[in-house]
């Protein structure tokens, strides 16, 4: 792979640490959230992996949306990101799930464009057999 662009972020103190980005464009205390023993209140890893993928996706699903020739204005993209003990292991793992909200988009073609987006999305691609992702697509019919 040929990079396009490449992001570099430094973080330190774990989840009740600092992360910050070089561009300077995000600089944030991360917080243990209560679920997980800490203090909660302000954000961590998890949330940062759901923003980038919501993110992520919803360009990777505009972009086949308009290789498709379909009107997509609306859509919103969220992603649960859950962490969790892998069984039978001392590690922990992530399941994603994606939920896709297109209003005005009928059923059948929201589900190829969500398929199509998924095989696209640079997230979707590195997480690839190792995360499990489930896809929720939720229209107006």
């Amino acid at each position: 792979m040929t990079p396009l662009y490449t992001a570099t972020a430094t973080a330190g103190g774990g989840r009740d640490g600092r992360a910050r980005t070089a561009s300077g464009s995000l600089d944030l205390e991360l917080h243990t959230p209560a679920e997980l023993g800490g203090p909660g209140g302000g954000t961590n890893p998890e949330e940062l992996f759901a923003a980038g993928y919501a993110a992520c996706f919803s360009s990777a699903l505009g972009l086949v949306a308009r290789r498709a020739r379909t009107d997509t204005s609306g859509t919103e993209i969220t992603a649960d990101v859950s962490l969790g003990k892998i069984p039978d292991s001392e590690g922990f793992g992530l399941s994603v799930r994606l939920t896709v909200r297109m209003p005005g988009v009928p059923g059948a073609t929201a589900r190829a464009l969500v398929e199509a987006a998924h095989g696209v999305c640079p997230y979707s691609n590195a997480i690839d057999g190792n995360v499990a992702v489930e896809l929720s697509v939720e229209t107006d019919d």
